[in-house]
């Protein structure tokens, strides 16, 4: 190569490059570690949550007035529906102390799914 060309062609690599990291980032091909990081704890969460919910269902199953909780529960208001939940118990996990919301929000809407 020529010295002539030497600066042009450089500068053409260093715009391609910044140009080419761009478009990369912003197409989401490249994944920084604590966007997978974060990633992984939602998808974590939401299996916990899903299999929890599982349980707090079998849990309002044994329930021997389940018939009349479940009536009550498709009359209260949305919003209360998650704190019926807790209050029956169903969202407490067994050694746990306290129900978890996220828990009782699933196994609320998931009650809501059952037929009487």
């Amino acid at each position: 190569m020529r010295k002539e060309s030497i600066k042009p062609f450089v500068w053409g690599m260093a715009v391609g490059t910044v140009v080419l990291l761009i478009v990369i980032f912003a197409a989401g091909w490249v994944v920084t570690s604590s966007s997978a990081h974060a990633t992984a704890e939602e998808i974590a969460e939401k299996a916990v949550v899903d299999r929890l919910a599982a349980i707090c269902v079998a849990q309002f199953q044994q329930d021997p007035d389940r018939d009349e909780r479940l009536k009550e529960l498709k009359e209260a208001d949305s919003w209360k529906r998650r704190s019926n939940v807790e209050e029956g118990g169903w969202a407490t996990m067994p050694g746990d102390e306290s129900p978890d919301r996220k828990v009782a929000n699933e196994c609320a809407r998931r009650l809501m799914e059952l037929d009487q």
